[in-house]
């Protein structure tokens, strides 16, 4: 993989996550400020506010599919040898991969119908597909990361290493 590539996989949500927070943040301030100060405040600072944090919530879940850092209960899974461990993991993550498999299909049909009809944000005025368009982006991204993270748990399964957990809470 080449230098970039392998820049781009590691990296890649960290910086839109950077991106969207910035701009949810530096929008609030704005809007908080005009409100106070000038007792005016607008739709479209609500809106970008909004969309900005659905676009957090679904590249944010790949981020934590990548670095398996979603919430799960894996008491059981300390008592396990590394080898059956490594097994529920993989199940877990194709079980995972059906379902963002699946909301990935309805997610796009629903982009498709908002582009079909030129549904339009309220304050902005451009068109709903953009802000639509983080479901599927994050379900996308979710897929990709499931895959990578199961060819990773084959690696480590074939070559009898212990699976990649992730980071504990209290680290």
């Amino acid at each position: 993989m080449s230098k970039t590539l392998k820049h781009i996989n590691e990296n890649a949500e960290r910086w839109a996550l950077l991106v969207f927070y910035i701009m949810l943040v530096a929008t609030m301030f704005i809007e908080v400020m005009r409100r106070e100060l000038l007792s005016y405040s607008s739709i479209w600072g609500e809106e970008i506010v909004r969309y900005s944090f659905i676009y957090l919530a679904w590249i944010g879940a790949a981020a934590a599919v990548r670095e398996r850092a979603h919430i799960r209960i894996d008491v059981i899974l300390h008592y396990l040898s590394p080898r059956v461990k490594a097994l529920f993991y993989m199940m877990g993550d194709v079980v995972m991969m059906i379902v963002a498999l699946i909301a990935l299909y309805w997610s796009f049909e629903t982009v498709l119908v908002s582009a079909k009809f030129g549904s339009v944000t309220h304050g902005l005025r451009i068109s709903q597909v953009w802000f639509l368009s983080a479901v599927p982006i994050g379900f996308a991204l979710v897929v990709l990361r499931l895959v990578q993270s199961f060819l990773r748990d084959l690696k480590d399964l074939r070559a009898g290493t212990p699976v990649y957990e992730g980071d504990t809470l209290f680290d």
